[in-house]
């Protein structure tokens, strides 16, 4: 059985369908992209399968759950994390602590506990900074550790991003266009990152991005999109020579 899976998902905003009847499923470990030009539905679909959207139609699954119906507040405790294009972290706040809010889905303690912060609570903040200094470690973010998010370059501040989703140990991670923004070396900087994460850390990871490079560079399978359906689907080879992808994109005969 496949580790995630949308079947015939759909979701229609007024009189436009922005998904139309999308299926895919993601095989555990595997680095899935989802391509195609701006309004193809890429990211709506993130928005779907994280719950910020309900599908009008469709069913999707993932590790053999329904999560259709999930409440949003619920996914990150599943096991699914997400990153955004626009970088959404605290910018007076330190990476230390915007890594920590990533510890969020897992607390256990109670409020009363927290408060007069009881034996149980401190075992549980040790346990929580323990798994974001595994997380500045695997990410080499140790120099910036205290730093304030607003004081750091932009291709740092999506690595800490980056981070603050590994934090919550995802088994399946949403990466929305990681390499928007960023240049060349950046770019493959990030690469390493999506290869070690598959790698080194054995999770699943679908992928938004319009970077060929990287696509190319680190996705074993990869599904173009556009007016919301399925172009093609195969490997990055494959989709990238289909004809009709090719048209998608430059228009016209390929």
């Amino acid at each position: 059985m496949s580790y995630f899976q949308a079947q015939e998902i759909a979701i229609q905003f007024g009189g436009i369908r922005a998904v139309d009847n999308v299926t895919f499923d993601v095989q555990q470990g595997e680095v899935f992209a989802i391509i195609g030009p701006n309004g193809a539905g890429k990211t709506t679909i993130f928005n779907l399968i994280s719950r910020i959207y309900a599908p009008t139609a469709g069913k999707l699954v993932f590790d053999g759950e329904d999560i259709t119906t999930i409440a949003p507040h619920r996914i990150a405790g599943l096991g699914i994390a997400r990153t955004f294009q626009n970088i959404e972290l605290f910018a007076n706040a330190s990476v230390l602590q915007n890594l920590l809010i990533g510890r969020h889905c897992h607390s256990r303690v109670g409020w009363m506990s927290q408060l007069a912060f009881l034996p149980s609570a401190r075992r549980a903040e040790i346990a929580h900074r323990e798994k974001v200094e595994d997380v500045i470690d695997f990410l080499e973010l140790q120099r910036y550790r205290d730093a304030l998010i607003a004081n750091l370059p932009y291709g740092v501040r999506k690595i800490v991003e980056l981070g603050r989703a590994l934090c919550t140990e995802p088994k399946l991670l949403l990466l929305d266009e990681p390499s928007s923004g960023l240049n060349v070396e950046e770019t493959e900087v990030m690469g390493f990152w999506i290869e070690d994460i598959k790698k080194d850390l054995g999770i699943t990871v679908i992928m938004v991005e319009h970077d060929m490079s990287l696509v190319s560079a680190v996705s074993d399978r990869v599904m173009a999109l556009n007016y919301g359906k399925v172009l093609a689907l195969g490997t990055p080879p494959e989709v990238q020579g289909d004809p009709e992808v090719i048209r998608a994109y430059i228009g016209g005969d390929p």
